[in-house]
C-alpha cells in the first residue's frame, strides 16, 4: 500500500512493501554503512535501473553523523559528475536518511532523493517529512534543513535483520505517535505483539498515516509538528551527554518521554495511572527507562540549544492524557528542577 505526504510544493508517496523496480534515466548514488550494505546491498541494487549506480560506504554510528561524513558523500557526487537530475538514495537507518538528505538538499543547491529506510525508527519516523542534518558539538542535528524525499519505500523484509535493541529503538518512536496522537492505537500496542508481521505492517502503516497527516499539515515545524518531538528534548540533551555512544537513539527518546511523562504528572496532566501504562510498554520492548543526572543545572542549560526553544523559553512537549499533547514554555524553572532531581 502507499500513502501520500500532501504538501503545497512537492508531495509524495510512502510505499509500504511496493519496492519492485526503481526506474531512473539518470545517474544515482546509493548512500549506505557497512552494517547494512552486507544484508541489503545487493537487493537494492537489483531493483535499481539507472544510466549509472554508484555506492558510498560511510562509516556506521551516530557520532560519525557529521561535516566530514557529508563531504565524504559529496567527494562521490563530484567524481562521478552527478548534475542537477541526479538522484541520491539512502539506503539506512535515520542516521543515513538524515546525512544522504542533507548532502541531497545542498549538491548543486538541490537534487532529488529517496529514501529507503532498514531500521524501524526510520521507517515510522525519521524517512518520512524531509527533516535533514548532521550533529556538533552543541548538540543533535542542529545543522540541516528541510529537504522532501521524491519517495519512500519501506520493505518489511529490511526490518527482519534488525537486532533485537535495534528494533526495540524503533518502537520508541511508535509509542510517541501513540501517547500524543492516538490511544486506540496506545491501546492496540499494549496488547498486541509487532513480531509478528501482520502486526507490524499494520503499525508500520498507522504510524506512517500519522506522520504524513502531521507533515502535510505543517511541514516545517511551526506548530503542530513539534510534537513529535515528545520525548526529543530530554533525549537530545542525553544523548550530548553521553556522546552519542552508550544509548540509541530510541533509547534516549524512551528515557526522554519518562522525564516528560513526571513533567506532565507535575502538572496535573497526566495520570499516575497512565504514567505507569506508558512506562510498562516501553519496558515491554525492553527500553531503558532510567537515568543519572550528574550535573542538574548544566542539563538544564543544554535544554536552551533544543531547536525549539525560543526567546530563552523552553518549549515542552507533554503528554496531556494518553492520546492527547500540550505545548508549554511557561514553565517554571523550579519545577523543571525538582523534576530533574527525581533523575539525580
Amino acid at each position: 500500500m502507499k500513502i501520500e505526504v500532501k504538501l503545497k510544493d512537492k508531495s509524495y508517496f510512502v510505499h509500504i512493501d511496493e519496492l519492485e523496480k526503481i526506474e531512473l534515466d539518470t545517474k544515482v548514488v546509493v548512500v549506505t554503512n557497512p552494517t547494512v550494505s552486507a544484508f541489503h546491498l545487493d537487493t537494492l541494487l537489483s531493483k535499481i535501473d539507472a544510466l549509472e549506480c554508484h555506492v558510498v560506504t560511510v562509516p556506521d554510528g551516530e557520532k560519525y553523523k557529521n561535516f566530514e561524513t557529508i563531504n565524504q558523500i559529496l567527494d562521490e557526487c563530484f567524481l562521478h559528475r552527478l548534475d542537477r537530475k541526479s538522484v541520491l538514495i539512502a539506503l539506512g537507518g535515520g542516521v543515513i536518511g538524515d546525512m544522504t538528505g542533507f548532502t541531497a538538499s545542498i549538491y548543486q543547491r538541490g537534487i532529488e532523493f529517496i529514501q529507503i529506510p532498514t531500521t524501524l525508527l526510520s521507517a515510522v519516523d525519521a524517512s518520512v517529512g524531509g527533516k535533514t542534518g548532521i550533529n556538533n558539538k552543541y548538540g543533535k542535528n542542529l545543522v540541516g534543513s528541510f529537504w522532501q524525499p521524491s519517495a519512500v519505500y519501506c520493505e518489511t523484509a529490511f526490518l527482519k535483520t534488525l537486532p533485537k535493541r535495534e528494533f526495540s529503538a524503533g518502537m520508541a518512536e511508535m509509542i510517541k505517535m501513540a501517547v500524543t496522537f492516538d490511544r486506540s492505537f496506545f491501546e492496540w500496542l499494549e496488547n498486541n505483539s509487532l513480531h509478528v508481521e501482520a502486526n507490524l505492517q499494520y503499525a508500520l502503516r498507522e504510524c506512517i498515516k500519522i506522520k504524513a497527516d502531521v507533515v502535510s499539515q505543517d511541514e516545517r515545524e511551526q506548530g503542530v509538528r513539534a510534537v513529535l518531538n515528545y520525548g526529543h528534548t530530554f533525549a537530545h540533551v542525553i544523548e550530548n551527554e553521553t556522546k552519542y555512544s552508550k544509548y540509541l537513539h530510541g533509547e534516549a527518546v524512551a528515557i526522554g518521554i519518562v522525564m516528560a511523562n513526571e513533567l506532565a504528572f507535575e502538572l496535573g496532566l497526566l495520570s499516575l495511572e497512565d504514567k505507569k501504562r506508558v512506562n510498562l510498554l516501553l519496558k515491554k520492548y525492553d527500553l531503558p527507562v532510567e537515568y543519572k543526572i550528574n550535573n542538574i543545572e548544566k542539563f538544564y542549560d543544554a535544554f536552551f540549544l533544543d531547536k525549539k526553544s525560543f526567546n530563552h523559553k523552553i518549549k515542552f512537549i507533554l503528554a496531556k492524557g494518553i492520546g492527547g499533547y500540550i505545548m508549554k514554555d511557561d514553565i517554571e524553572k523550579s519545577l523543571i528542577f525538582k523534576v530533574l532531581g527525581n533523575f539525580s
